[in-house]
């Protein structure tokens, strides 16, 4: 099974290297462990195709394969943990950046609960130096932020990567352009994310690379409240692709639009924890549905560096 889960990391984290620094072994211990069980199941689960690894079918059955057998581990785990405290409630604390509080750990939370419904869950917010503070205080059992956060100690295991894109409401002069460029930004009514997070910080280094500058008509710490402005007084506004869900769209008569200059500058949002943390079952169910949730949408071949 140790094998197994290796394999699986290295299917999600599409990157040997990368999958080593999650499992925090070294690259070449984890290509013997690959070998070793490409030789136990008698099968090729990746083909080499110059320098990448392409998965191969037998791979993705493989994969699958993990990914149910570590749904049931979750939930012996669960289980024989309610069983050794007395069926007591069990409880998991994170600890998140207000932006990613917003835009990530709502959804993560609901699949979570899905599986656990009896856990009782606390966040905390703070800024992401705040937030890796808190996890080497172990004040908070796991961090969620948008950034790769190297510190010692701690394990970063990427989710996903994001980006910006901009956001009009009905009836605004942009929705009749074919194209946007960052240039069309220069003067724009906007409402922005406050000073201090990587979205607003992301968004000042792009304005002054391209020699932008909107017209800043508000600054609010909250998403839900610049999507409910944005029509009020006909501005738009730069949001997280992972925010910007089809019904929330939908039910603001909202459109979002692609700029490619935002789409080449992205963030990756990441769990942060203490590397013994996965060693608490909770804490390890955590981990492995977060993971799950985030790689859940797979194309059936998928390339490896």
């Amino acid at each position: 099974m140790e094998n197994l889960d290796a394999f699986a990391v290295v299917v999600e984290q599409k990157s040997l290297n990368r999958a080593s620094s999650v499992l925090n072994i070294s690259q070449p211990a984890l290509s013997r462990k690959i070998m070793k069980l490409e030789t136990e199941l008698g099968v090729h689960l990746f083909e080499r195709k110059g320098k990448r690894l392409e998965l191969t079918r037998a791979g993705q059955i493989c994969y699958e394969t993990a990914v149910e057998m570590r749904r049931l581990q979750r939930e012996m785990r669960h289980t024989l943990n309610q069983f050794r405290s007395g069926h007591e409630a069990v409880s998991l604390t994170v600890g998140a950046s207000l932006t990613t509080l917003q835009s990530t750990l709502p959804d993560l939370i609901s699949f979570y609960t899905n599986d656990f419904p009896h856990t009782d869950i606390k966040a905390l917010t703070g800024k992401t130096h705040e937030v890796v503070t808190m996890v080497k205080e172990q004040k908070v059992d796991i961090g969620l932020v948008a950034s790769r956060t190297e510190s010692p100690g701690l394990t970063c295991l990427p989710l996903f990567d994001d980006h910006l894109c901009l956001v009009l409401p009905a009836g605004h002069p942009y929705l009749h352009l074919k194209t946007i460029t960052m240039r069309e930004i220069h003067d724009l009514p906007m409402i922005l994310f406050s000073k201090g997070t990587w979205y607003r910080v992301l968004m000042d280094e792009l304005f002054h690379h391209y020699a932008v500058f909107p017209n800043v008509k508000m600054e609010i710490d909250s998403f839900e409240a610049i999507i409910r402005l944005l029509s009020t007084i006909q501005a738009a506004t730069l949001l997280p692709k992972s925010y910007l869900h089809r019904q929330l769209l939908e039910n603001n008569e909202l459109t979002v639009r692609s700029i490619p200059e935002l789409e080449e500058k992205k963030r990756t949002t990441s769990l942060l924890f203490t590397t013994d943390a996965p060693q608490d079952p909770v804490i390890r169910s955590f981990i492995d549905l977060a993971r799950e949730f985030f790689t859940r949408e797979r194309p059936a071949r998928s390339d490896f560096q």
